[in-house]
C-alpha cells in the first residue's frame, strides 16, 4: 500500500477489515478462503451487522486489495 502512495489512515482501515474477514472465518488463511468466503463475510455485515452501504464498499476494497 505504501508503494501506492496510499495513506496510513487507509492502510489501517484495510487491515482491521482483513482482520475482521480472518477471524469470521474461523482464522483461517486467506490463501484458502474464495469469492463464496467474502460473499458470506459481506452478507453477514448487511444482514446481522446492520452496516451502511459505503462500509460494506469500504469492506469490499479491501478484500479486494487483499
Amino acid at each position: 500500500m505504501r508503494t501506492r502512495h496510499m495513506s496510513r489512515r487507509t492502510e489501517a482501515t484495510y487491515v482491521g477489515w482483513i482482520r475482521r474477514y480472518v477471524v469470521f472465518h474461523g482464522k483461517r488463511h486467506p490463501r484458502e478462503l474464495g469469492a463464496a468466503e467474502a460473499g458470506q463475510f459481506l452478507s453477514w455485515l448487511a444482514t446481522d451487522r446492520h452496516v451502511a452501504a459505503p462500509t460494506q464498499n469500504q469492506a469490499l476494497s479491501s478484500l479486494l486489495f487483499l
